[in-house]
């Protein structure tokens, strides 16, 4: 069984894009995961809880997701 690069890629970069916007609500909201937003921000130049960051967020998440699934079905696919 193959896997679908564009459709593993994409599903991963709407995932993570979500869990970065996620992240970024509940640290603004409640302070929870500010350990965490600090360890993605210093990977997510301009990453933060404030509205521009938070697009800058999404935006730098989707790239990692879409990049970061492309990636591993390929592999998989030339492994499997």
């Amino acid at each position: 069984m193959k896997l679908s690069i564009k459709g593993l890629a994409l599903t991963a970069a709407i995932l993570w894009a979500l869990c970065t916007l996620v992240l970024s609500i509940t640290v603004s909201q409640w302070g929870w995961g500010s350990e965490c937003l600090k360890i993605i921000s210093s990977m997510y130049l301009g990453y933060d809880t404030t509205l521009t960051g938070t697009v800058i967020g999404i935006v730098w998440g989707f790239a990692d997701g879409l990049v970061s699934g492309a990636v591993f079905a390929w592999l998989y696919n030339k492994l499997a």
